[in-house]
């Protein structure tokens, strides 16, 4: 969709509000922005219409097309970007209105991840997410294009025969990719009882894109997963195994990031991915503590989780980049259990971080104190699979173990 070879395409970027909250309007603008520059075109323009409801006929009103046909000479713009999803019948007269290309925030959230997808699952996911979306606007066309014809003669012929054949084509690649996913999501659910059977925590780290989810990763485990001020620099999930000290072992698995109106036909596709945070028993919720709208990014995090039916896990909300944050107010997460400021990119605050995993874990716990018999070695063996040992010693009765066991 969008060209980043050549020079950058120019958008200008509309939305329609009730004018109840003009500051949510012009974050969301804001975050349009942000997502057209990691696309690789730009924002120019960002203009607003003040309505009940879009017109169902051009989303804008017929006076603010004729402003926008202005705006869009005056800036040379190479395309108009709408913040909501279009019908294909708005899509359609807004091109024919104004003669540039009109694409809404899903055509360009869908193409960022088209872009960043590399492995072959994220391939697989990202194409059917777009044949999904591809599919529901020949459904759109073909209502329009049926009801004006109406029925019996000239209903049927070559335009129709066209379309079914497209979306059959369409139905037959979606279904082999579900069974490519299928394959692919047995081999993750082979991997979660693996770590299951030997009872290492799991910590999945979501938060809203580029909140520094990556970054932390890397901080904590050493490892290099690709760290990019840019949204949804990450959209495979990764996996690494990380030394608490004092001899905890966890895993820490990065997602995909969250974002608000993130379109349905992705979390449908990025469904077996996004639900890594599901099986982890632990979850690390990072914020950017930088971005003036957290607390908005906060509860768009929270709906994801609950839609995902991810609910009732211990929370360690994470407050990342504390060292360029300007907040007049003390940070607070109503839904954490625990919380921490930090910056995963200069390393401030990580010693305390770790100290709140393993308060977590031990909150988790039990702690028991007992002599295990040496009839019963079946039972130290399974301790040392399953718990955390801090003492043990050999007596004449038998082994003395100190130990947390969840």
């Amino acid at each position: 969709m969008i060209n980043t070879s050549e020079k950058k395409e120019k958008y200008i970027e509309i939305a329609v509000t009730d004018g109840y909250d003009m500051d949510a309007v012009k974050s969301s603008l804001d975050e349009l922005a942000r997502l057209l520059d990691t696309a690789g075109a730009e924002s120019v323009h960002q203009l607003t219409q003040t309505m009940e409801s879009p017109s169902p006929a051009t989303y804008i009103g017929k006076g603010k097309i004729d402003e926008l046909r202005e705006f869009i000479d005056a800036f040379d713009a190479d395309g108009v970007i709408s913040d909501d999803e279009l019908t294909p019948a708005q899509m359609g007269n807004l091109e024919q209105a104004l003669n540039v290309k009109v694409i809404d925030r899903t055509m360009l959230i869908l193409d960022i991840f088209a872009q960043h997808a590399t492995t072959r699952e994220g391939k697989i996911q990202v194409e059917m997410a777009q044949l999904q979306y591809k599919s529901s606007r020949l459904s759109g066309s073909a209502g329009v294009a049926m009801s004006r014809l109406g029925g019996g003669i000239g209903t049927r012929g070559p335009g129709e025969s066209k379309l079914e054949t497209d979306r059959r084509r369409i139905r037959d690649r979606i279904s082999s990719l579900r069974k490519q996913l299928k394959e692919m999501e047995k081999n993750r659910e082979n991997t979660r009882k693996s770590r299951e059977k030997n009872q290492i925590p799991v910590f999945a780290i979501v938060g809203y894109t580029n909140a520094g989810k990556s970054t932390l990763l890397n901080a904590l485990t050493g490892s290099s997963v690709l760290e990019e001020d840019a949204l949804f620099a990450t959209l495979d999930p990764t996996t690494r195994r990380m030394d608490l000290g004092d001899g905890w072992q966890i895993l820490l698995t990065d997602t995909v990031g969250f974002i608000s109106k993130l379109p349905h036909n992705l979390i449908d596709a990025f469904h077996s991915t996004l639900e890594e945070a599901k099986y982890a028993d632990y979850i690390i919720h990072m914020v950017d503590s930088s971005d003036p709208s957290l607390e908005r990014n906060m509860d768009v995090v929270y709906k994801t989780l609950n839609d995902l039916q991810i609910t009732g896990k211990p929370i360690l909300t994470v407050f990342n980049k504390d060292d360029i944050a300007e907040n007049a107010h003390p940070l607070f997460d109503r839904h954490a259990d625990l919380s921490v400021h930090i910056s995963a990119k200069t390393g401030q605050g990580i010693d305390q971080l770790k100290k709140a995993m393993k308060k977590l874990l031990l909150s988790d716990m039990t702690q028991i104190k007992e002599v295990i018999p040496y009839t019963e070695g079946s039972r130290l063996e399974k301790l040392h699979e399953t718990g955390h040992i801090i003492k043990e010693e050999y007596r004449p009765d038998g082994v003395y173990v100190e130990a947390f066991i969840r």
